[in-house]
């Protein structure tokens, strides 16, 4: 083997690892934990929440049967969520002001 080809060989790069899915949002996964808590399976559990049964028996079994502590964490209301995002880019739409859309939302205009 030449001196390039080993050169060649350290700069390859390794393959990058895949992302995989994006994490469901915060309530698909509260239903699920509610579900289990009404005494379903994990299987019946998944059904409800709306998401496949391989994904409900991973939470399930990654979290030992118990939901998790950062479950019920809701965000402060220092950042929007998304419906008022929604409704902030509705609002801007229909050529409401700045003070008009805080006022519909309840918020501060600043």
């Amino acid at each position: 083997m030449g001196r390039r080809q080993q050169a060649a060989d350290r700069a390859v790069r390794s393959k990058l690892r895949s992302p995989g899915h994006p994490k469901f949002q915060r309530p698909v996964e509260a239903a699920f934990w509610t579900a289990i808590a009404q005494g379903l399976l994990p299987e019946e559990a998944s059904a409800v929440a709306g998401v496949g049964q391989a994904v409900g028996a991973r939470w399930f079994h990654n979290a030992g049967g118990m939901p998790p502590f950062d479950l019920g964490f809701t965000p402060s209301s220092r950042y929007l969520s998304f419906a008022e995002r929604e409704e902030i880019a509705i609002l801007n739409a229909q050529g409401n002001g700045v003070r008009d859309i805080a006022r519909a939302l309840g918020r501060d205009p600043g």
